[in-house]
């Protein structure tokens, strides 16, 4: 996600994963957006689509 930057929405998380050979459905992606931005990795930056931008501190 930090090489690739910019916002993160479902479609974008789930578009990545199939291109990556696997088959993720949204509530996965969304579960694990939630996961990453309570690690401080993602920081949610709009609630309705949810989007996420990577931390510019994030390893």
């Amino acid at each position: 996600m930090r090489a690739l930057g910019g916002l993160w929405d479902t479609t974008r998380g789930m578009t990545v994963l199939r291109d990556a050979g696997y088959t993720p459905n949204e509530k996965h992606v969304r579960r694990t957006y939630r996961r990453l931005a309570e690690a401080g990795l993602l920081t949610k930056v709009q609630d309705r689509p949810v989007q996420y931008r990577v931390e510019s501190g994030a390893v």
